[in-house]
C-alpha cells in the first residue's frame, strides 16, 4: 500500500479570513477591537465613515458570523444598538491580524531583498562605468 503524504501547504497561501478581508469590515473589527465596552451604531458610522445601508449590511455579516453581540435598547425610531466583538469574534480577528502580520513580514523581506539587488547591479554597473 503506498505511503500516504500530507501535501505542504503552498509558500503564499495565506489564511486570510474572507469575513474581515474588506475594507468596512476591517475598519469596524478594529474599531470595535479598540472599545470593549461596544460602540453604538451611530459611533461606528462616524468612526468608520460608511452610510447608514453599508455599516448596517456589515454589522449583518459579522453577526451572521457569530463575531459580534448586539444589544438592543427601546423601540422604533428611538431604539440603540449596541455593538461589541464576541469572545469568538476577538479571537477569529486576533488569528485573522497575526496571518496578516505574517504576511506583511514576508512581503518586507522580499522588498529588501530586491532593494539590495537592484542596489548590487548598479553597484556592478557602475564598476564597469569606471574602467
Amino acid at each position: 500500500m503506498p505511503k500516504k503524504t500530507i501535501p505542504k501547504p503552498a509558500e503564499f497561501d495565506y489564511q486570510l479570513d474572507r469575513v474581515f478581508h474588506e475594507k468596512a469590515r476591517l475598519g469596524i473589527m478594529t474599531c470595535l477591537m479598540s472599545q470593549p465596552e461596544g460602540l453604538s451604531f451611530s459611533d461606528l458610522k462616524e468612526q468608520c465613515g460608511l452610510s447608514d445601508g453599508n455599516l448596517n449590511r456589515h454589522l449583518e455579516v459579522l453577526s451572521e458570523s457569530g463575531f459580534l453581540d448586539t444589544e438592543k435598547s427601546g423601540a422604533g425610531r428611538g431604539s440603540k444598538s449596541n455593538y461589541r466583538l464576541s469572545p469568538c469574534g476577538r479571537k477569529a480577528f486576533d488569528n485573522y491580524l497575526e496571518e496578516l502580520e505574517r504576511v506583511l513580514a514576508i512581503a518586507q523581506k522580499a522588498a529588501i531583498r530586491h532593494e539590495k539587488t537592484i542596489l548590487s547591479r548598479g553597484r556592478a554597473r557602475n564598476g564597469l562605468l569606471q574602467r
